[in-house]
């Protein structure tokens, strides 16, 4: 009978995060039009370029995060992660003049296997996920200051690089299209990550875990190690975004991060995924980063003070968590 009762309040969830993601894309869909109403800058090719360029940052890191709270967890590292990636990447391809893919290589690694001690400290010594990744944030960002010795790390401060930007890497690859590589790599990285979150093992343990963790445990299966791994996969997602960070400011900023994490979180929850877990998508992940991302663009064009849009964006936080709550409420959840 219980089983009956978990199964159906399970179903209510999903029922109500397809709906949460059919909200979510009516809601871009208003905000596009009012601002485009409103500014005759908007629909400019520079300036939507502009939102999708934001919009592959934030979505990679959005992705990153939308496995770790399906899992009933939360990572306050991501965006100070994402600049320490940067930073390595910069150090291997500036100070030690080795080759572009060994770069791309640090950022990818160097990302997991700082997302494993986040796992590590949350599994392993019962850390609260919010202090351990906390701690794990101002560590981070200390070793970034450090490292790049509290100054950017320009990658044309190196003649063998000067010429070369990481975008190269994609261009090789993808031949030029009217949208930036950035978005190609965001769309290719949603692509992957929904596949795995959906059709594989492991995501179909990152929803166990997230909706019961103990009767994960009791059935065998080692929560602890699949913790570190979620944390690790989600760390090496960070490193991507690194490198789209450092390739569109042709830059490793060593005080950049800070406040990433929070529209991360913001987009994961506008796009349906429950704070509490076991419930969660990559595409309403990927439409939540977008309404943050034309938001704080439009109010932008339209001049308004940052005070204020920082205050929107609290604003939208808020929202986004209560409408989490109520929809399990609703839900019996």
């Amino acid at each position: 009978m219980a089983f009956i009762l978990k199964s159906l309040t399970q179903h209510r969830l999903l029922n109500a995060s397809a709906r949460q993601k059919l909200l979510a894309f009516a809601s871009l869909l208003v905000i596009i039009l009012f601002f485009s109403v409103a500014s005759p800058q908007f629909f400019k090719l520079d300036n939507l370029i502009g939102i999708l360029q934001a919009t592959a940052v934030n979505g990679v890191l959005a992705i990153a995060t939308t496995f770790v709270i399906v899992a009933a967890g939360i990572d306050l590292s991501i965006g100070v992660l994402m600049t320490f990636t940067a930073v390595i990447t910069g150090v291997f391809l500036t100070y030690w003049q080795l080759p572009m893919w060994l770069g791309v290589v640090a950022a990818i690694v160097s990302g997991g296997l700082s997302g494993l001690l986040s796992g590590t400290l949350i599994a392993k010594l019962k850390i609260p996920p919010f202090i351990a990744t906390l701690g794990m944030m101002l560590v981070l960002k200390g070793l970034s200051l450090i490292i790049a010795q509290s100054k950017p790390i320009y990658f044309n401060d190196t003649p063998s690089f000067s010429m070369i930007s990481l975008d190269s890497v994609v261009q090789k690859i993808i031949p030029a299209l009217p949208i930036p590589n950035a978005v190609l790599i965001l769309i290719l990285v949603a692509i992957l990550c929904h596949f795995i979150l959906n059709h594989t093992i492991f995501g179909r343990y990152c929803f166990a875990i997230g909706s019961n963790e103990e009767a994960v445990r009791l059935s065998g299966i080692n929560v602890d190690r699949w913790k570190m791994t979620i944390y690790a996969f989600s760390g090496a997602l960070c490193g991507v975004a690194g490198l789209l960070i450092a390739s569109r400011l042709n830059s490793a900023q060593p005080s950049l991060g800070m406040g990433y994490e929070l529209d991360a979180i913001a987009a994961v929850v506008i796009g349906g995924t429950s704070l509490a877990g076991g419930v969660g998508s990559i595409l309403g992940t990927v439409i939540g980063a977008f309404i943050l991302s034309v938001l704080t663009n439009g109010l932008r064009i339209m001049s308004v003070a940052p005070d204020w849009q920082t205050l929107v964006s609290g604003l939208i936080i808020i929202l986004a968590v209560y409408t989490d709550n109520l929809r399990r409420r609703r839900s019996g959840g």
